[in-house]
């Protein structure tokens, strides 16, 4: 087995496109096991939830961050800065009983050519019963000074300030991600690069109360792969689709062709009621719609990914490959090998896994490879349908999300593509190992 294998893999060097299909196996089995070890499954199904304060610092329809790296695009990325960073400038000075003063100043630079689509603050306050009070303002570059907020701040609140009304009035009647980021009274709002400040003046009335402000300045890029619609980051479905695709493939793959061998292989040695059994039973199946039968399951039964698992290799046990094996079986049957076996006293079970299945076993590998892209997409295409896992983050599942969003249409093409090039490779770099591994095997074939 070890010489063998060794001189396929000769033989596979012989062949380009072999040699780039290994290659994009290796690193798609490569980020499965990057994305299992460095995001727990526990944590990839509440990432991929969106759990309440899981993506709440993250903007929607981010495109990705790597677009910056192209020449001429400088789209703003997520900034976000609070009390207990580097940059920040927090005082607390006590200035009675149980009175202390606050100061916390939060600068940053903003040089992008474009505004931000949001623009949100996070305040966290601790006391027992007297609310601390705070003065939130805004300080640009040119030296204006923009009110935020002046009033008691409870223990956690969210600033949505680009859905303040009343600092748009405040703003020319444009939005906060825009006016506070503006030339003062420019026609067509024009960009104000440079310093920026938040700032917080306040009070905790209270010895042990303490106050803490964040600012999260929203991009237009965010990540490897951006965000949706719930502002969730397409990379952790990306990174984890690609285990669940090829684990949900691979098990299908084995469950449906190794049995599947070993039933023909039943079938033509054992032979008479057995055989036709088997015949028609494949006969019956052959004729029986896949998909509809699978999306019935998923709409009436389970939408989980194992029980459409069950269900691929149960419709693949008697798939029309069964035709196809029992015509090389018969073959085989007839060998004088086999009849030597059956005079020495061979049992049926010897027979069948060390004499007859062996010998297909090379027509099995090719098909068992090109098999795997073919369950991949089948996968994909139960998520495209909306009748994937609704736990799991997937391939499908995001082109899912993509079509409900009408991503294309509204002009998120990355939102499609990434998922879209991502199955495209893998069936490429499956198939072509899989034909080169074909030639290599099926003697009708060598050149």
């Amino acid at each position: 087995m070890k010489e063998k294998l060794k001189s396929t893999f000769v033989e596979l060097k012989e062949y380009p496109t072999a040699v780039f299909g290994l290659l994009v196996i290796f690193m798609l089995i490569l980020l499965a096991f990057y994305s299992v070890f460095t995001i727990p499954y526990s944590e990839a199904i509440r990432m991929w939830r969106g759990d309440p304060g899981t993506w709440d610092r993250a903007p929607r329809y981010a495109r990705p961050a790597w677009l910056n790296l192209m020449p001429g695009i400088n789209l703003p990325e997520t900034i976000t800065i609070g009390s207990d960073s580097e940059k920040a400038e927090k005082t607390v000075t006590s200035v009675g009983d149980e009175i202390s003063e606050v100061r916390i100043a939060l600068p940053f630079t903003f040089d992008y050519d474009a505004f931000p689509p949001e623009l949100s603050v996070f305040i966290r306050a601790s006391y027992r019963q007297r609310r601390p009070w705070a003065r939130i303002s805004w300080h640009t570059p040119d030296g204006r000074e923009v009110e935020i907020a002046d009033r008691s701040l409870r223990s956690g609140e969210w600033l949505r300030l680009s859905q303040d009304e009343g600092l748009r009035g405040e703003l020319w009647g444009n939005p906060a991600h825009v006016g506070l980021f503006m030339v003062p009274l420019s026609r067509a709002p024009e960009i104000q690069k440079g310093k920026y400040k938040l700032l917080l003046e306040g009070y905790l009335l209270e010895e042990d109360a303490e106050l803490d402000v964040e600012l999260v300045v929203y991009g237009r890029v965010h990540g490897a792969a951006g965000t949706d619609h719930r502002r969730r980051s397409l990379a952790v479905a990306l990174m984890w689709g690609t285990p669940i695709a090829l684990a949900f493939a691979f098990l299908a793959a084995v469950g449906s062709t190794i049995t599947t061998m070993f039933i023909a292989a039943a079938g033509v040695w054992f032979g008479g009621l057995i055989d036709a059994a088997v015949q028609r039973i494949t006969e019956v199946n052959m004729i029986l719609p896949a998909l509809p039968i699978m999306i019935m399951i998923g709409t009436l039964y389970s939408r989980s990914i194992w029980v459409m698992l069950a269900v691929v290799i149960i419709l693949g046990l008697f798939s029309a490959g069964i035709k196809t094996y029992r015509a090389v079986f018969l073959q085989v049957k007839e060998s004088a090998y086999i009849e030597a076996a059956t005079a020495y006293g061979a049992g049926n079970f010897r027979i069948l896994t060390r004499y007859m299945i062996p010998k297909v076993l090379p027509m099995l590998v090719p098909q068992f490879v090109v098999l795997i892209p073919s369950f991949v997409f089948l996968e994909a295409t139960l998520a495209v349908l909306g009748l994937g896992d609704p736990l799991l983050p997937t391939w499908g599942k995001v082109l899912n999300d993509a079509h409900q969003q009408d991503a294309l249409l509204n002009g998120h093409y990355y939102w499609v593509l990434m998922p879209a090039v991502l199955l495209i490779l893998t069936g490429f770099g499956f198939a072509m190992v899989g034909f080169a591994l074909d030639r290599i095997f099926n003697p009708r074939l060598r050149s």
